[in-house]
């Protein structure tokens, strides 16, 4: 939310130390004075036929004299940018001023901070400064302040969730960052195989490897083949090397405002779980993963972008995790997950061995996919809404789907379903979730 300024004179007033504005990292201005460069780049690339001809038509004297002009220029831009820049924390917000001709303030709620993580990308980690990335509840991107020192991010950090949580502003300072400990870290060798196993990978390398050939017998265009082999091949890289390098020393600590996570080989990232955000669970099993017993976990967390919470462990392990996220939850067994009627068949042939459902007295779980099993765990208490839906074709059948909103806007569905089963268990998970939510704990910070 961004509104003009206001003056702080009332906080005086009332008898509270004024507010003090603070400035980010002199560092910064080296990362702003990039903007103007790379509108230039930009519209390079965009046309780069006119900018060549562009450029033909310069004369060694006026390009140098064009570079004398630009580096000051952008330089001047990255220090008006930091020199305009001020954030302060407030008894009950944080506020972020920028602007040289128009001044606008964001006002951030402490109290709606979900999570705050801490990155460091390569070039910060040389210079030893960090962003600080925040989940607000109701903003559809992250809030970030970049760039600060790699201390004073760590304590603003911490002083902004003991805020958050309820301590006072005359103490929050003194809290620090709440004491983590370490519950698991994912070797690098067992990454690699699990990357090495997973079918992503070495289907766009086989899609590639035929795809290819045949334009280049059918067109003889090098460009052709270029246009086709660079997107594969970069989703192939994508899905092994990019993950490589995030998921690279992935470190999971619990602490008492969240499960912190810790990756990233040339970028660091520091992130933390909220407590009580999460929404959905879900068990990933690939398909050459099933006879080493690895799992993937990932997330929906409510107003939050953090979606993985464990790249590849051992089941049991993964379990015992989930039960710390999920409190009160236990991963239901193969065996209690019930398939769908066989003559489910007929709507989704052999695929429908794939699907299951199981409801304990926690979690509404289902399953699906054959090749690629995902099993989902959402708590009563965060449905937010149930929904049966039947095809014509699944009408005619005797099936029908249903669905379970979550508060972070994605559903989990129960597929091919049984009709009378589905209208049974739309009544029933109603009743469930008004249950679950008039009994959950609230979710605070640091309880």
């Amino acid at each position: 939310m961004t509104t003009p300024d206001a003056p702080d004179a009332p906080e005086a007033v009332r008898g509270r130390p004024p507010v003090t504005e603070r400035r980010l990292h002199p560092v910064t201005p080296l990362r702003r004075a990039w903007a103007p460069v790379a509108v230039l780049i930009g519209w390079a690339l965009h046309d780069p036929d006119q900018a060549q001809r562009q450029l033909n038509r310069l004369t060694t004297t006026t390009l140098l004299i064009g570079i004398a002009v630009l580096i000051p220029a952008a330089a001047l831009y990255g220090f008006l940018t930091w020199w305009f820049t001020h954030f302060a924390v407030t008894d009950s917000e944080l506020r972020i001023r920028t602007g040289l001709l128009f001044r606008r303030t964001a006002h951030i709620r402490l109290e709606r901070i979900q999570a705050i993580d801490v990155t460091q990308p390569l070039l910060a980690r040389v210079a030893g400064v960090s962003k600080l990335k925040l989940d607000v509840i109701g903003a559809d991107k992250k809030d970030e302040l970049a760039f600060l020192g790699a201390g004073e991010a760590r304590a603003l950090r911490a002083e902004l969730l003991a805020r958050a949580a309820g301590f006072a502003p005359e103490t929050a300072h003194e809290v620090g960052e709440a004491p983590a400990r370490q519950m698991l870290r994912v070797p690098a060798g067992v990454l690699v195989v699990s990357l090495l196993l997973t079918g992503a990978t070495w289907g766009w390398l086989l899609v590639a490897g035929v795809v290819v050939p045949l334009l280049w017998m059918a067109t003889h265009s090098l460009w052709t083949v270029l246009a086709a082999a660079v997107p594969m091949l970069g989703a192939a890289g994508a899905s092994s090397v990019g993950r490589f390098v995030t998921e690279y020393d992935w470190t999971l600590a619990e602490s008492p405002d969240g499960l912190r996570i810790d990756h990233g080989l040339l970028d660091r990232a520091h992130e933390t779980v909220p407590p009580g955000r999460v929404q959905t669970v879900r068990l990933v099993e690939p398909l050459l993963w099933r006879r080493r017993g690895w799992v993937r976990v990932e997330l929906d967390v409510a107003g939050s972008s953090n979606s993985l919470l464990l790249p590849v462990a051992p089941r049991e392990l993964a379990e015992s995790v989930v039960a710390r996220v999920l409190p009160g939850v236990s991963v239901p067994p193969r065996e209690a997950l019930v398939p769908p009627p066989r003559r489910a068949r007929w709507c989704v042939p052999l695929w429908w061995r794939g699907y299951g459902l199981t409801v304990t007295d926690a979690v509404f779980a289902t399953r699906q996919g054959l090749l690629r099993r995902s099993l989902s765990l959402v708590p009563h208490a965060k449905v937010q809404s149930v929904r049966l839906v039947q095809g014509p074709w699944q009408r005619a059948r005797g099936v029908a789907d249903v669905h379970v909103d979550t508060g972070a806007n994605k559903s989990v569905t129960a597929r091919l379903r049984d009709t009378a089963e589905a209208a049974a268990l739309l009544r029933s998970q109603a009743e469930r979730s008004r249950t679950g939510r008039r009994d959950a704990l609230p979710d605070r910070w640091m309880s």
